[in-house]
């Protein structure tokens, strides 16, 4: 297995009062439903916080097809932050994780709604695939993050 991993960033501001972005990011039955390969959310807690075990549908990559799961710790503060950090539970190894985070702010149409994320996978391929790994892994969360922005706008009514 070798680790690839791609990393993106956007910022906007969405014609929406923050309260409703807020509810919409941190809703685990409805982010499925806004966010394309998203299968389901089951949300856990610990003596530490909030885990959500995120599961992915099959991603083809190269020829290699794979379902992520991973288990994020979320951790929020309402409603100006959203950070999330890879934390899988004890003895069992993901092969896939995220790192990131959603920030929110007012802005004078709406929300400045910014995100950072960092996604981390182990592959079956050599290391020398990683130029076109890495080309895929950006075409696979800029197409998750157009079709995301445009559910969450439609979910939003600001079509």
């Amino acid at each position: 297995m070798t680790r690839f991993s791609s990393s993106t960033q956007t910022s906007s501001v969405v014609r929406a009062e923050r309260a409703a972005i807020w509810e919409a990011l941190t809703d685990p039955v409805l982010l499925p439903k806004l966010t394309p390969f998203l299968h389901s959310i089951e949300v856990d807690t610990d003596e530490r916080g909030h885990l959500w075990h995120w599961q992915l549908t099959r991603i083809p990559v190269l020829g290699v097809s794979v379902v992520p799961a991973f288990t994020e710790r979320m951790m929020f503060d309402e409603p100006h932050r959203i950070d999330f950090v890879h934390d899988p539970p004890p003895g069992r190894s993901e092969r896939a994780g995220v790192e990131g985070q959603y920030l929110l702010a007012e802005a004078e149409a709406g929300t400045k709604l910014s995100i950072s994320l960092s996604v981390a996978v182990d592959l079956p391929l050599s290391r020398l695939a990683a130029p076109a790994v890495g080309m895929a892994m950006k075409g696979v969360i800029s197409t998750m993050g157009v079709r995301f922005s445009s559910n969450l706008l439609h979910h939003l009514g600001i079509d």
